[in-house]
């Protein structure tokens, strides 16, 4: 499973960095990102929860 930001929608609140910081950060645009590789097995709870928690439902797991 990858994580992915839509920065078109993403607002930068960092609200997912701050629940998974080994798959997303705040990149130079000051918008949310997602590591290119897979997300480990550890992560997957954690990620998930930043995809339900994105206030403008910018994150996708898939």
């Amino acid at each position: 499973m990858k994580g992915f930001v839509n920065k078109d929608t993403c607002i930068g609140c960092g609200l997912c960095e701050g629940i998974c910081p080994h798959v997303f950060y705040i990149d130079n645009d000051g918008k949310a990102a997602a590591i290119a590789e897979e997300i480990s097995a550890s992560d997957i709870d954690d990620a998930r929860d930043a995809e339900a928690q994105c206030p403008v439902e910018a994150i996708t797991i898939e």
